[in-house]
């Protein structure tokens, strides 16, 4: 089974879900969900409460996650541009279940949850975004957020040079805004 580049699926209204296949052993891919310093390598910075309840802080910052140094995209520079506030949140820990299963809410309104499953020497990590609600171009965002982020991830797990973060997004977002548009989800 190689997932690695599969695109997620939307498996209901308003969800997203991505399977890869992640080099192990479990505990160094939840160390990569948990720990601030690895999490701010693939994904976002922040503290967080490994416990359920547990506040999670995020702050982003695209222009570290890679070596490469991209214009950041039009639409995302009030967003996300370097040092802005509208890409950082908060969220609660709904679900800890180290190392298997971790969930929190995404800002006020959706959840992520990450599920780490051995298999041989490697990790079968699906990760589920619900309650995104139904705007296509939200969707499409999100799940080529995710898609890119997990592109990093499975670099930095195996030693690799991750791939540059907005040209990436950008075209898994085009990607996805088609799938959208063809089968809405």
């Amino acid at each position: 089974m190689n997932t690695n580049h599969d695109s997620g699926k939307f498996t209901a209204p308003g969800e997203v879900t991505f399977v890869r296949l992640l080099p192990g052993p479990i505990e160094r891919v939840w160390a990569f969900l948990t720990d601030s310093d690895k999490r701010g390598r693939w994904l976002a910075a922040g503290p967080m409460e490994v416990r359920v309840g547990g506040e999670v802080r995020m702050h982003f910052h695209h222009a570290d996650l890679t070596p490469h140094r991209e214009e950041i995209p039009a639409k995302y520079k009030e967003s996300c541009g370097e040092g802005s506030a509208a890409c950082d949140f908060t969220g609660r820990v709904t679900r800890c279940e180290p190392p298997r299963h971790l969930a929190f809410t995404w800002g006020e309104n959706s959840e992520v949850t990450f599920e780490l499953t051995p298999k041989d020497d490697q990790i079968l990590f699906v990760l589920t975004h619900r309650r995104l609600g139904d705007d296509p171009e939200v969707l499409g965002s999100v799940a080529a957020g995710w898609h890119t982020h997990l592109a990093i991830l499975l670099a930095r797990l195996a030693g690799e040079v991750p791939p540059p973060f907005w040209s990436t997004h950008f075209g898994h977002e085009a990607a996805y805004a088609r799938t959208i548009v063809k089968g809405a989800p």
